[in-house]
Order: structure tokens, then C-alpha cells, then sequence
């Protein structure tokens, strides 16, 4: 019923895929034709960011992670960052907000080093774990050595249907939950959460989008059906996000090359160093996975449609 639609193709960018447990990172793509380019040119202004609370979260893997949640200033949403490894710190959270702000007030929001115990009293020293922070004593600005090492990220766009309802039609928890796997495993990285459901459209579109699907249209189609951009998600609170926790240098979990473009930022404020393919379960031939026609067309639309680096199953 859809195949007189006529959308734009990009040109198909292929990896190669192996059987390995792990995708081995690989140096991002030269993204420097006049149209990558242009595309950043394009780009708007970073937004600003500011991490209003901190948590440290203990996981059913036995993984601690500790849950930023930050206001902005383009929406009213509240994004989130998945942090694993304490010495991530944020800026605007940890900034000193006055010579004699309460240790009580900075550990309630999260501006504390080390762990919180029972009779703690001060936020910026730990001394079971033999842990201080030093601040700027004219701006209370944290001080501290920058990361090493580039530090592996996820750009993860919220997806209720893939990541609670079990869906088949996409692998989003499947990418979700791969992202932790590898953080875990690392001790270090960073997910960050943006709650740009359906590829910007909204879960209401979305559910919509999904009734076209099953009269014939693919992911594509079915959002300019419904008179939405194929893909309309922005990116720029991901890169004030990670600048903000003091990652400049990043191993990109991403099959998508505008996705690197878009972290990258205008002016190439936070550098993609390597790039992690997140190859479906299902394609590596170790079992698992998700196996469905729905989750099949909406891989390989992503692949014809939208120039993602991946090799057709």
C-alpha cells in the first residue's frame, strides 16, 4: 500500500561483522564530505545544562551506578546520565554554592565523594575510602585531573515500548542493556538517557507509526505518513551532558554516523576517538537476541534508509 511513497535513501555506510562476544571498536568514519560537513555547520548552539540531583544506584548485576538528572534550558524534561564509575563527577552538581554551604545540603543532592554511611558529616571527604575534593577557592569550582583515557558512552534515546513493553519491533533494551554490560564490565562510562521518545515524535505518534508499520509502511514512511521527520531527534544535550561530566574524548557506542556528527557538537567540543558497533545479539551467531519480521525490517530500514554502518543480516 506505502511502495508509491517516495523517501530519500542515504547511501549505505557497511561495517564488517564478526562472531565476536564483543564488537571491537573501530576508528569512526571520516565524516568530513562537503554534506557531513554541512550538516554540522548546521548544527544550533549547546544548550545549558545542570545536574540537579545525584544518586548512587545498586543494580540487580551487583554494578553500582550512580543516576544524574539534569535541567536544561530548551525543554521541560528531565534528562537523565548513567554514570558508572564514582570519580565521574559534574560540574554544576558539584560546584560550591557558597564558602559555608551545609555538608548535609551537598550530600542530599548528591555532591559528595566516596559513599554515604550512617553518621556522615562531611560531603566533600570520605575517610573510609581516603577520598577529598579540592576546589577553586575563588569560582568553587571542583578541581581535579581530566580522564586519561577516552571513556565509553551510549546515546540512548528513551524507548518505553522496546525497553518495558518487551518489544520485538526494535532492538533499543536490547542496546540498553549491552551498554551496561560493557560498562560494567569496564567500570567506567556513561549512558546517556534522553527522553525523546520515537525518534522524537512521542510515544502517542509513535503507537500510531506502529499501526502503519502493520499496514505495510516502514519505520520511514510511517513517520513522514504521520507528517514527522524521519528522524527528529537533536543531540546537543547529550554533548552539554557529557561536557559537563568532563568527557571530552569518548568511545561512541553507535552504528549511526549522523548520531556522530551530532555528539560531536558544532565545533567539535567532545571528540568521538573510537567507535563501538552495537551489533544485534541475534547477528553473532551466539544465540540470543531478538528474532522477529518486525525487528528485521526496522534493522534493515535503518540500514537502506539511514545510512547506518551495519552489514545486512
Amino acid at each position: 500500500m506505502f511502495d508509491g511513497l517516495t523517501t530519500v535513501s542515504p547511501s549505505l555506510r557497511p561495517t564488517s561483522r564478526g562472531g565476536s562476544e564483543t564488537p571491537l571498536p573501530q576508528l569512526p568514519p571520516a565524516l568530513n564530505s562537503p554534506e557531513d560537513c554541512q550538516k554540522r555547520a548546521q548544527l544550533p548552539p549547546l544548550p545549558q545544562v545542570e545536574c540537579i540531583a545525584r544518586a548512587r544506584i545498586p543494580t540487580t548485576n551487583d554494578t553500582e551506578i550512580y543516576l544524574h538528572l539534569y535541567a536544561n534550558d530548551i525543554d521541560q524534561k528531565e534528562h537523565l546520565a548513567i554514570v558508572f564509575g564514582e570519580n565521574i563527577r559534574s560540574k554544576t552538581l558539584f560546584r560550591q554554592r557558597g564558602a559555608n554551604e551545609p555538608s548535609q545540603d551537598r550530600m542530599t543532592r548528591g555532591a559528595y565523594v566516596g559513599k554515604l554511611y550512617p553518621g556522615r558529616t562531611d560531603a566533600n571527604e570520605d575517610t573510609k575510602m581516603g577520598l577529598k575534593l579540592v576546589f577553586d577557592e575563588t569560582t568553587g569550582e571542583l578541581l581535579g585531573e581530566p580522564a586519561c583515557d577516552p571513556t565509553l558512552a551510549r546515546i540512548h534515546s528513551e524507548c518505553y515500548t522496546g525497553e518495558t513493553a518487551w518489544s520485538a519491533r526494535c532492538d533499543c533494551g536490547e542496546q540498553f542493556d549491552e551498554a551496561g554490560r560493557l560498562m560494567g564490565r569496564e567500570g567506567r562510562g556513561v549512558i546517556v538517557y534522553l527522553r525523546q521518545e520515537g525518534r522524537g515524535i512521542g510515544l502517542g505518534e509513535k503507537l500510531k507509526a506502529y499501526n502503519l508499520q502493520d499496514l505495510g509502511a516502514d519505520t520511514v514512511q510511517a513517520n513522514l505518513l504521520l507528517r514527522h521527520p524521519a528522524d527528529g531527534r537533536s543531540f546537543g544535550l547529550a554533548t552539554s551532558i557529557l561536557l559537563d561530566l568532563g568527557l571530552e574524548e569518548i568511545k561512541l557506542m553507535t552504528n549511526n554516523p549522523d548520531k556522530i556528527i551530532a555528539v560531536e557538537g558544532n565545533e567539535r567540543q567532545v571528540r568521538v576517538i573510537e567507535r563501538v558497533p552495537m551489533v544485534p545479539l541475534a547477528w553473532r551467531g551466539l544465540g540470543g537476541g531478538i528474532k522477529s519480521k518486525e525487528v528485521d525490517g526496522y534493522l534493515r530500514t535503518k540500514i537502506e534508509k539511514m545510512g547506518h554502518m551495519l552489514d545486512q543480516k
